[in-house]
């Protein structure tokens, strides 16, 4: 990791060193997968596996969550009547 001029690290390299952890652990999983025979499972961990390294080169965005976080809406919920509170 490189810190920043405060001695911290990013929080974009964190996650991209977690991204890369991540996709070495895919990896692993993807070779017990295949030799057990899980096809679908080892299909479906080869997609993320692409995925995180298309991460990693820059193909695709990391996705932070807004600084506010996710939101309700704010909007009230009405039960239908059918079912008594």
């Amino acid at each position: 990791m490189i810190p920043n001029s405060n001695g911290a690290y990013s929080k974009e390299v964190q996650a991209r060193e977690k991204v890369a952890y991540v996709k070495e652990m895919l990896g692993e999983l993807r070779g017990v997968a295949a030799h057990e025979g899980a096809d679908m499972l080892r299909y479906l961990i080869e997609m993320a596996f692409v995925e995180a390294g298309d991460i990693l080169s820059g193909k695709r965005q990391l996705s932070f969550p807004n600084a506010e976080g996710n939101k309700a809406a704010r909007m009230p919920v009405k039960p239908s009547g059918k079912i008594q509170f």
